[in-house]
Parts: C-alpha cells; structure tokens; sequence
C-alpha cells in the first residue's frame, strides 16, 4: 500500500474508533511502519477523529520528525512493540473503556490478563499480558514492553488502557476492537462462573490455525 493510502487508512480506522466510543476525546494513537523503516504516526494532543492526512508525523528509521506535526509521546512504547516483534507493521494504543477497567482489577494475572472466553480473542489478539503502570510517555515503558520479549501481541498498560500489536494496521485495528470486546465480556460476567474454552478447544484452535501466544 502506498504512503497516501497508509495516510488516509490511519484516518479512516481512526475516526471509526473514536466514533464508537474506544478512544475519547485526543486520547490513543496509531502508528505504521514504511517499507524504509520510517514510520507514520498521529500526532500529540490529536482526536482519533479529526485526523488529517497530511498532518500526521512522518519520522525516518531514527526516529527523527521529517515532516507533519510532532509525534506522539508514546513513541517509546511503539519503538519498544516493533523492536521486539519482528512481524509487526502497526501498532494501536487506546483507552477504550473495558480494557482499562480490567487492568485496574486485583485478581488477574499478568501473564494472561483474559481468560479464553471466545475463539476470535484467542484468534486476533492471543494472550494478553499485564505492564505496570508508568506515566504516559514514561520511556521506562519501553524497557517494560521489552521484558515480554516479543511473547505478546496485546498488551494492558495498568490504569491507562490497551496496546496492540498486528502484521498490518487493519490486523492491528480489528485485534484491538476483540480485545475491547472480551474485556466487555469479562466485566459482564465477573463473578458468575462463565464456562471459558476447555483446554482442548483452545488447542484444537492452535492447530486449526497455527496460533501462536496464547
């Protein structure tokens, strides 16, 4: 896909999420990486829904801003998630609502936040893990996100929301909204004994689909 059509891409997908209430206000961002190893970005202090094609930040391999407005603040976590997963060509950040209530609960677990509730969350985000929380933009996140060692494409940060990983902004997108949705469905039947899938339906799901991380 063309640089213009990535630009337009990340706009359209941006506006969907923030139209459906995942990322409020000029919360989460979006980033892709180019062929040259550069990237684009959304810019700070920028709607999801109000994003411009031309103004979003073009940076070069380095990191380094080549034109459009300045970049997120969380670029380390995005570096830290392309760094330690080779695969990845996109990443999603957002404060979607039911992620965040999750990583505030004190009963789960870091290693695998959800519990294998249906075969589309195993199948588009796998496991998730848990970071602690840092500050926005802290770039001891990064250092965090590289401690998993590329083990996760979806991740929570404590008290501050989601953080995806996919092959492409549209795998990263749709592993995101899953995500969102399990968590909805984790919240909605907390505490009434839900049937997860068995042991052997998740493996049944590897070995149907060659699922790694989960």
């Amino acid at each position: 896909m063309s640089e213009s059509k990535l630009r337009e891409a990340i706009c359209r997908f941006g506006r969907s999420l923030f139209e459906r209430g995942l990322t409020p206000g000029s919360s989460g961002n979006i980033s892709v990486r180019l062929d040259d190893g550069g990237w684009l970005v959304t810019p700070t202090d920028s709607s999801m829904g109000f994003l411009d094609p031309a103004a979003l930040s073009r940076l070069d391999a380095d990191g380094r801003l080549v034109s459009g407005d300045k970049p997120t603040k969380e670029i380390p976590l995005h570096a830290a998630l392309y760094d330690t997963r080779s695969s990845a060509r996109a990443v999603v950040h957002l404060h979607s609502t039911h992620s965040v209530a999750v990583s505030m609960l004190p009963e789960i677990d870091p290693a695998s936040v959800l519990p294998a509730m249906t075969p589309y969350y195993l199948m588009k985000a796998g496991k998730t893990a848990l970071v602690p929380y840092y500050r926005p933009g802290d770039p001891a996140v990064a250092n965090a996100i590289k401690g998993l060692a590329g083990k996760y494409a979806s991740v929570l940060l404590a008290n501050h929301g989601p953080v995806v990983a996919g092959a492409s902004l549209e795998a990263a997108v749709y592993a995101m909204e899953e995500l969102e949705e399990t968590a909805k469905l984790y919240l909605l039947l907390r505490n009434l004994n839900p049937r997860y899938l068995s042991p052997e339906q998740v493996a049944d799901l590897v070995k149907a689909f060659g699922l790694k991380n989960v």
